[in-house]
């Protein structure tokens, strides 16, 4: 099964937790035991996994982030604008996709684990491919 979810994002940069939208995408595939990819079709953003349980910790990803891979008009590639360009590289470096297993049929976490998306270039509206596929021994 695929399906396409819509993340809209409010902030230039940031991390929205969208665990629970790919666990309903999950449930209504009916899928019991298999794999579910996450895919982000988009240059400036990036998906990833992390905890949710301290709000702190997505403000820490956030600001690291832009510390390591600041906002500059020295890049060589600037299309549209220096934060652009810093996106790019900022959504290379944490990825565009991810496969969790699915099991009993859900995804599987770990207790603290939430499916983070991460925008780089925002406020955008987004989207967030989902292909959850059967396992072929159930």
């Amino acid at each position: 099964m695929f399906r396409k979810v819509k993340v809209e994002t409010t902030l230039r940069e940031g991390l929205i937790n969208i665990t629970d939208a790919i666990q309903e995408v999950v449930r209504k595939s009916g899928v019991e035991e298999g794999i579910c990819v996450l895919y982000v079709p988009h240059t400036t953003a990036a998906i990833t996994l992390n905890s949710c349980l301290d709000p702190a910790t997505l403000q820490d990803l956030t600001e690291e982030m832009h510390r390591l891979v600041p906002t500059r008009v020295d890049f060589h590639h600037i299309y549209d604008t220096p934060a652009d360009a810093a996106g790019h590289i900022k959504a290379t470096l944490v990825g565009h996709s991810i496969t969790l297993i699915v099991t009993q049929g859900k995804i599987a976490l770990g207790g603290s684990q939430s499916i983070l998306f991460f925008e780089f270039d925002g406020p955008r509206q987004r989207e967030v491919w989902v292909r959850v596929l059967r396992d072929s021994d159930s």
